[in-house]
């Protein structure tokens, strides 16, 4: 009863507004603006199988290769930098000065290294996701209890085993509070990546749609896009509450106390 109850209150304010939507904008006669109800016939006429054999998959094939490989890095970074408070103060004000930088901004720049495939796509990816992995991995693993970092210690539980049995389970919470919101930016920098001089995508489909005024489908190519991200999201919590049941139910213990 409890899933059921989650599911519905999940739904239940997209299925509100996009009724609100529907009943707003039916009768509508603006070219820019048309009905959703045109906008879900197109939706079924534009996104075929074909279709999203095409587009839809290069892109997140492309988010994928990304998002998993600034997961690597940051985690990997992460700890070694959380763990060593000179290699932190050292490399800190670097981190900062990057993590400043937009990345849509530095696309022509990797254009210039990493020519217009995917692997400049995969780059603009890696960059802009790889700061809140890496942060959230460095104060996660700096917030360690250090009584339990003791108690291992006198255990003998070192070196690679310390890492994988103490710090990183005891960082799990907020390593996973930083790939989650490096998976919404994934999503948008692998729509904006393939807007640069590409050939299929997503992103590259939405413009092929904008810029030949077929305005329909460009609505409906936003609405998937939505749906997308929605799914990977909910993917995501399943595999975080699966990764961390110890924490959930730590959470509830203490608040039934």
């Amino acid at each position: 009863m409890n899933v059921v109850k989650r599911i519905l209150l999940a739904v239940a304010l997209p299925l509100i507004l996009f009724a609100g939507w529907y009943f707003l904008s039916a009768g509508s006669e603006s070219f820019y603006s048309p009905p959703l109800e045109k906008i879900l016939v197109a939706f079924g006429d534009t996104w075929s199988l074909d279709r999203l054999r095409a587009d839809v998959v290069p892109s997140l094939l492309r988010l994928f290769a990304g998002y998993l490989l600034a997961a690597l890095i940051g985690i990997g970074a992460g700890v070694a930098i959380g763990m060593n408070r000179r290699l932190r103060a050292t490399v800190e004000p670097v981190l900062e000065f990057f993590r400043a930088i937009p990345p849509p901004v530095l696309v022509p720049v990797i254009m210039l290294f990493a020519g217009i495939g995917d692997a400049m796509k995969v780059i603009v990816i890696v960059f802009g996701c790889i700061w809140p992995i890496l942060l959230n991995t460095v104060e996660g693993v700096r917030a360690v209890d250090s009584v339990v970092l003791e108690t291992a210690r006198s255990y003998g539980v070192n070196g690679v085993a310390r890492i994988t049995k103490v710090i990183l389970p005891s960082a799990g919470p907020q390593i996973a509070a930083g790939l989650r919101q490096a998976l919404s930016i994934a999503i948008i920098l692998m729509v904006i990546s393939e807007m640069f001089a590409a050939s299929n995508g997503l992103g590259f489909t939405i413009v092929q749609f904008q810029r030949s005024f077929a305005i329909p489908e460009m609505w409906s190519g936003i609405i998937l896009l939505g749906l997308l991200g929605f799914v990977l999201s909910l993917l995501f919590r399943l595999a975080e509450r699966r990764a961390l049941r110890w924490y959930e139910g730590l959470r509830a213990a203490q608040r039934q106390s």
